[in-house]
């Protein structure tokens, strides 16, 4: 096409500004143009890869052939700018501010205390925000469906049906017909919130000016072109063959983004008509492979409403496939065409079109011709047979007939949002009113390279009746025409080889059903088989919250008890709140990426950045030399390195940096750099291995409590075992990151960092410029998460930021890539417990002997601290009078794990509840009546010697029995699972003791500076770090009890240094405890200050008290102080006061597992904690159900794989996977216990930020409940292994059955894994 006809500026809407781009940059998306040059910083960078859905804003596009406007939410993340021209994008700001009004979604989601941390508080309003402009009057389903993109946050939980603002401003969620607007560069708004009014008539005018021309975009490396239309795209793709197709950018961006990919021209052909109709014919419909699979799903779903069943049977299993296949901001980009083309046979679709027969619609320059998808389309991982110069037009799918049974089957690491491990589609045609197959067709995804077809299986079974002896035929033919080689990419290879049989037998007893429903003469399937066929259904999760409210002489005016909301929730619901990276950049701002290592264990030969550096836009390359104070320092008895100097220890380790002008220059130079190494040895990763080097950290921890080996010669019986417990990453919502800023004088340097340790930052960066610690200034606003991740390891960033603003003179950002931070930042301790235990036949233990293994990585880190805390913890709640505990801390070549929630305690509890639970099934005993013999039930010293109550542990246990109806609903599953066969429930109940403050006793301290200024309003600056736990909200509460104001006359600004010197981490649940008393002490001095002025003149108002106070030369700030006890143990002897006091809960939950899939479902969960008396209880129950939720990622879904070589393969969420809302509880009841105190804590409170991590643990043992009712129903009883987390993997495994018998396990030894447990 002629330049003539050629468009190159890029003109689109931003909340009602228009933008002119005349140099848009192919590369670029939607997120770092909103946040880089529309300063629009509420949409976040949480990931990159349209995994946690905190970039989510909502995109308006006009439909010609429909005649009106499309919204529909979308990841900016992903979201390439070119693909913008003639669209409105809205984002957070456009909606509502504190500024104008806040939208009804924004209300809610503060209101309804469903914003804890606030970073990816905005991507949620933006998902409801999209729905209601859609759908005024949405279903539950609806909104869960929208919510599904947004894991792990408990702000879900705030949008219940009878909550949800629907249609409360009227026109808001109207979607008017057409305005006519004056065609202006700045649209007249009266203020953000009119946009909403106007977008669509925006874009339909912007669109009908468009006209007829080709779209044309030039960066430096790349070009885009958007073809006007099919003889336009033809065309280009004749004459560049090798260009990809976009449309939805979902396999192109990351494939750019995560993996470097460089593709010179991209052709963009969404404005193709053909492309994207929908086109419904005598024997099915025809989708333009540009179709969204949201577009798919619609269509779909209204012709199964419309349609006779029998003709959509198809159409059923490709709904049932889609709505669990990636989240709506994905399918709403996402094309049919581009999920079959490519290629990759973890993309569910492909198996179900192959298996219902689809055919596709090729065309080119020369012609067109049709072929049918198969496993012959496929000719390798991401290939096809489609010709360089064709492309898929159109994809047609059948209707089905009436002897024909389709069925789709998938399994994935989370039922909703996750690739599938293993994908399935058949379909079975039969001889008319016979059971006999006339034809059969079944695909696999995920088990090979490429789509695979059970040739064999399909050929031999034809002509035979459906009845069991086919389908143990089919089970035979199908383990002969799967072939996986045990090192498989992937790994899995057993558990993938046993779903692909079971998948089989599931659909053998579909089709026998449907048959016997049509009066054919089949085998009666058992009724305890039927259930079995019954999907997992995801449903909205609801709850009943209770505590104790305050008493009613209680002063109104006080906050203290009351459930405020989050002092900064409509903030973070407006995208208002200020994060480290929303802070805009200062003039001559440099971004520093880090180069790190990839090999585990070797000497640095050499290192050329020469090349790197002469990269347009890089300023320096930055390594140990450039250092101006020290690069290695002493921590404990270990020498750690900013920089490696000499060796690396770990893929991971940081070797450099490259500053550049801007992140994307300062990468490409990092992928630029030359090292060269030396391996060396040994290399090893796991905890077997380096028990076999005897490779540990010192020093060995050791607890003992009474004559364990004297106890063990007079017990009834003796159990030993192991117990593993996997890692888990942080993922923190805002990855780890600094601003570095040299003040130019006297070597001061300011950070503006996220961090829960503000003074150690200070300290280390202190200690690598060579300057004195008071020239360096940490700034804390507000973490997006911290969960113990952002306690050591940012040091190490912020100093290297330092060093490079100290060498260049420029402020300098360096915000981690979210797989860069999960490889360098590392997370939780693997454990290995093993244990030796006696017991008496009633299962009472009378001793236990507890070996601790912990998996450190190269460097020492916090690993001595954390293994320390799991001795301490290893009694739980348990009175055992001959109790040993051993810790050693592991050295291997990986990245050093460091402080999660929970810092060691989970591990160490988590043994001792194996432990227990073994015993009971060894006694033939309810597990929690062996909890309940052997509990604390008075005053006992625990085994390091310190004295524990455990009258409220008790109250606990007793009401979460008593709450959760726990004895009923034993019985009750107890009759479901003699009723059933292919599904079993379980259910756990388990109590906590968990301990409180820091065993370094020099931590347990707090400070605060209060100042009170001349109007009355008060500043509080505190030690602490806001990070989602509300301890800004609860110091305000404090203040204003102590002061007498109102809360909205005291503001928190931020953390800083230069206020509050020498604080402690914001850890160990101590927090509030801590800076609560020190903001009480400053605040009672100023009282005491402030009294004979209030005597004397008692009718004046606190701003006249102040105003008085100042004339009369009274010091209206001060300082507060709180020494906490002193806590400490004596290693040497094993005894000590190792907590300030223990905060005990208890939980219950019970779960239902699928024995033939390994999925299963949290039914409900049931939780009473004791919190003393809450200073909030929103808040407390907030980070109640929020650790919860934690810890069931923990226990039963979050792994992290390292490949052979030591490389950390889940980086980032489409390999790793949090919890989503599908695996929140849908009834999930939280109990604050009533009538409780605690002397010890500010206001007789306590702390609670990190307990309840541990419930996790129920959801464990419930399903391990339920896989011994299903290895009792293939006669297997007694105990048997199962490591955390409970997988579908490994809970399909270990229900044994006749199919898992089918399928070997490989030798270990005979093969290379794919994967290692470290």
């Amino acid at each position: 096409m002629s330049s003539n006809n050629q468009c190159n500026e890029l003109i689109f809407y931003v909340n009602g500004t228009r933008i002119i781009e005349k140099n848009a940059d192919p590369e670029e998306m939607l997120l770092s143009y909103l946040r880089k040059k529309v300063h629009l910083t509420g949409t976040k960078y949480g990931c990159g890869g349209g995994g946690c859905g905190a970039c989510t804003v909502m995109v308006s596009t006009y439909n010609p052939f429909q005649d009106r406007v499309h919204h529909f939410s979308a990841n900016a993340c992903l979201f390439p700018i070119c693909s913008l021209y003639g669209a409105a994008v809205t984002t957070v700001e456009g909606i509502g501010s504190t500024k104008t009004r806040l939208h009804p979604v924004q209300e809610r989601i503060a209101k309804a205390h469903g914003s804890q941390c606030g970073f990816c508080t905005p991507g949620m309003v933006m998902s409801m925000y999209t729905l209601l402009r859609n759908n005024p009057e949405p279903t539950m389903e609806d909104i869960r469906e929208g919510l599904t993109a947004h894991p792990r946050c408990l702000c879900l939980l705030a949008f219940h049906s009878d909550s949800l603002p629907v249609n409360r401003t009227g026109t808001v969620f109207t979607t008017s017909p057409r305005m006519l607007i004056e065609d202006t560069t700045e649209l007249s708004l009266d203020s953000a919130l009119s946009w909403v009014w106007v977008v669509s008539a925006v874009v339909m005018l912007l669109a009908q000016k468009q006209g007829a021309q080709q779209l044309c975009f030039q960066s430096d490396r790349i070009r885009w072109i958007s073809p006007v239309d099919l003889s336009d795209l033809l065309e280009l793709r004749s004459t560049y063959p090798e260009a990809p197709l976009l449309v939805g950018n979902t396999n192109v961006g990351p494939n750019m983004k995560l993996k470097g990919a460089i593709y010179p021209m991209i052709i963009a052909p969404g404005r193709i008509a053909e492309l994207s109709t929908v086109k419904e014919g005598e024997d099915g419909i025809t989708f333009g492979a540009a179709c969204s699979l949201t577009a798919v799903k619609d269509e779909l779903k209204r012709a199964v409403s419309e349609l006779a069943a029998e003709k959509t049977k198809i159409f059923q299993a490709l709904l049932q496939t889609l709505s669990c296949l990636a989240a709506k901001q994905i399918r709403n980009v996402a094309t049919l065409g581009g999920n079959i083309l490519s290629a990759n046979p973890k993309y569910d679709l492909n198996s179900i079109m192959a298996a219902a027969g689809c055919t596709l619609t090729l065309v080119s320059k020369g012609g067109s011709r049709e072929i049918q998808l198969n496993e012959e389309f496929f000719t390798g991982f991401g290939k096809t047979v489609l010709r360089p110069d064709e492309i898929l037009l159109s994809v047609h799918i059948f209707y089905s007939r009436q002897w024909e049974f389709v069925s789709a089957f998938r399994q994935a690491q989370r039922r909703e949002f996750a690739f599938s491990i293993v994908n399935a589609g058949m379909k079975v045609v039969f001889k008319e009113e016979t059971n006999i197959v006339d034809s059969l067709s079944i695909f696999y995804g995920g088990v090979g390279p490429t789509l695979v077809r059970a040739r064999r299986t399909c050929q031999e079974l034809v002509g035979r009746p459906w009845e069991e002896a086919l389908l143990w035929e089919a089970c035979r033919l199908a383990g002969d025409d799967v072939c996986l080689s045990p090192s498989a990419p992937g790994g899995r290879t057993e558990f993938k080889k046993t779903l692909t049989l079971s998948f089989l037998f599931k659909f053998y007893m579909q089709v026998l059903l449907k048959l016997k429903e049509m009066d054919v003469c089949v085998t009666d399937l058992p009724p305890e088989y039927l259930s079995a066929l019954k999907a997992f259904e995801n449903e909205m999760p609801q709850g009943y919250h209770s505590y104790q409210a305050v008493s009613s002489a209680q002063s109104l005016e006080d906050p203290i008890g009351r459930p405020t909301v989050h002092q900064s929730a409509f903030k973070q619901a407006t995208g208002e709140a200020v994060y480290y990276d929303d802070i805009p950049s200062i003039d001559g701002e440099l971004f520093l990426f880090l180069v790190t290592s990839t090999r585990p264990h070797a000497k640095i030969m050499s290192i050329d950045a020469s090349e790197a550096v002469s990269m347009p836009g890089v300023v320096t390359f930055l390594s140990t030399k450039d250092v101006p104070g020290n690069n290695r320092r002493q921590w404990l008895t270990e020498v750690e390195e900013l920089f490696a100097e000499e060796k690396v220890t770990c893929v991971g380790q940081i070797i450099g940096g490259f500053v550049a002008n801007t992140r994307e220059e300062a990468k490409r130079a990092a992928e630029r750099v030359k090292i060269k190494y030396e391996d060396l040895s040994p290399v090893f990763f796991t905890i077997e291995e380096a028990i076999q080097h005897q490779s540990f950290f010192k020093p060995e921890r050791k607890l003992e409590r009474g004559n364990v080996e004297e106890a063990f010669e007079k017990v009834d019986c003796i159990l030993e075992g192991e117990i593993y417990m996997g890692g888990q990453e942080h993922f923190y919502m805002e990855t780890q990151g600094v601003i570095a800023v040299p003040k130019g004088e006297d070597g001061e340097m300011h950070l503006f960092v996220g961090t829960q340790h503000a003074a150690y930052t200070q300290e280390v960066v202190a200690a690598t410029l060579g300057v004195d610690a008071n020239k360096v200034t940490c700034h804390v606003k507000r973490l997006g998460g911290g969960f113990g991740g952002k306690v050591m390891k940012i040091a190490v960033i912020a100093s290297a930021a330092a060093t490079a603003a100290h060498k260049t003179g420029r402020s300098v950002r360096c915000v981690l890539d979210r797989g860069d931070d999960m490889l360098i930042t590392g997370g939780r301790h693997p454990f290995l417990g093993k244990y030796k235990v006696g017991f008496s036949k009633d299962g009472t233990i009378l001793a236990a002997d507890i070996t601790y293994y912990s998996n450190g990585g190269s460097t020492l880190d916090e690993s001595s601290f954390i293994m320390e805390k799991a001795l301490l913890h290893m009694d739980n709640c348990y009175k055992i009078p001959n109790l040993r505990g051993r810790g050693l801390v592991c050295k291997t070549y990986l990245p050093s794990n460091t402080a999660f929630r929970g810092f060691g305690g989970p591990q160490g509890m988590m043994v001792i509840e194996s432990v227990l639970h073994e015993v009971a099934a060894k006694c033939s005993l309810p597990a929690e009546k062996v909890r309940d013999i052997n509990m604390y039930k008075e005053e006992a010293y625990t085994h390091h010697r310190q004295l524990f109550e455990p009258r409220d542990m008790v109250r606990c246990w007793e009401e979460c029995l008593k709450k959760s109806a726990y004895h009923n609903r034993r019985l009750g599953i107890e009759e479901f699972n003699a009723h059933n066969r292919w599904k079993k429930r379980g259910i756990s109940a388990v109590p906590l003791k968990f301990g409180i403050g820091f065993s370094k006793g020099f931590f347990n301290q707090g400070a605060a500076l209060v100042h009170i200024y001349k109007d009355g309003s008060v500043l509080v600056i505190h030690g602490g770090t806001e990070m989602g736990q509300g301890i800004n909200t609860k110091m305000i509460q404090v203040a204003s009890r102590v002061l007498q104001i109102p809360m909205s006359s005291i503001h928190i600004s931020e953390s800083c240094t230069g206020s509050v010197p020498n604080a402690a981490p914001s850890a160990a649940s101590f927090g509030t405890d801590a800076v609560g008393m020190a903001v009480k002490d400053a605040c009672e001095k100023l009282m005491k200050r402030l009294e004979p002025i209030m005597r004397e003149n008692p009718k004046y108002s606190w701003a006249e008290w102040i105003k008085k106070a100042y004339c009369e030369k009274i010091s209206l700030s001060a300082t507060g102080f709180f020494m906490g006890p002193h806590t400490s143990v004596d290693w040497e002897k094993g005894e000590g006061q190792a907590y300030f006091y223990f905060t005990c809960g208890a939980c219950c939950s019970e779960v239902e597992i699928d024995c033939l899939t390994g999925d299963h479902k949290n039914i409900r969960t049931d939780i009473v904690m004791d919190v003393g008396h809450s200073i909030n209880p929103a808040l407390d129950v907030g980070q109640i159900e929020g650790g919860f939720v934690q810890g069931l990622g923990l226990f039963t879904l979050e792994e992290l794989k390292f490949s052979p070589e030591g490389v950390l393969l889940t980086r980032g969420p489409s390999q790793y996977k949090i919890p989503a809302l599908c695996d929140i509880p849908p009834q999930l009841n939280t109990h604050l216990l009533a009538d409780t105190s605690n002397p010890h804590a500010i206001y007789c409170s306590k702390g609670i930020g990190e307990p309840t991590v541990f419930f996790g643990c129920t959801i464990f043992y419930a399903i391990k409940e339920a896989i011994a009712a299903a290895r009792k129903d293939s006669g297997l009883s007694g105990n048997f292994p199962l490591n955390s987390p409970a997988t579908p993997e490994k809970i399909r495994l270990a229900c044994v059955d006749r199919f898992t018998q089918m399928v070997p396990a490989a030798e270990p030894g005979t093969f290379t894994p794919w994967a290692v447990d470290v």
